[in-house]
């Protein structure tokens, strides 16, 4: 229950991320959230789109484990996409923002901890 709870708030974390990449990117609200100019939002947007683009796949992976059920076929697909959020996350931290350590990392280890510990 515990696990499957934080695997859902991972998934809408990446969701968030996708539409603030994909559609949010020039707008204040995206250029607020990852501390942009106008001009360097403008001039990055499709890499960021593709940003969003993996992200959303993050999402839908966690999703579908959902899905298939973590007690069933989903437990290997939610391992594998919550280790590639936390991988992704400590990368992130380390090049570009601390904060992607407690907005991405975390919670994507607790629900790996979670789901491990079968909670």
């Amino acid at each position: 229950m515990v696990a499957t709870l934080l695997i859902g708030i991972v998934a809408l974390i990446h969701a968030y991320i996708t539409w603030l990449e994909m559609a949010a990117w020039t707008t204040p609200r995206g250029r607020r959230t990852f501390g942009t100019t106008p001009e360097f939002a403008a001039a990055s947007k499709v890499l960021a789109a593709n940003q969003g683009l993996y992200n959303g796949f993050l999402a839908a992976g966690l999703v579908w484990a959902l899905i298939a059920g973590i007690q069933d076929a989903g437990w290997q697909m939610a391992v594998f996409v919550l280790a590639c959020v936390a991988v992704a996350g400590l990368y992130g931290a380390a090049t570009v923002s601390r904060r992607i350590l407690y907005v991405q990392t975390v919670p994507a280890a607790l629900a790996l901890a979670a789901l491990l510990a079968r909670i």
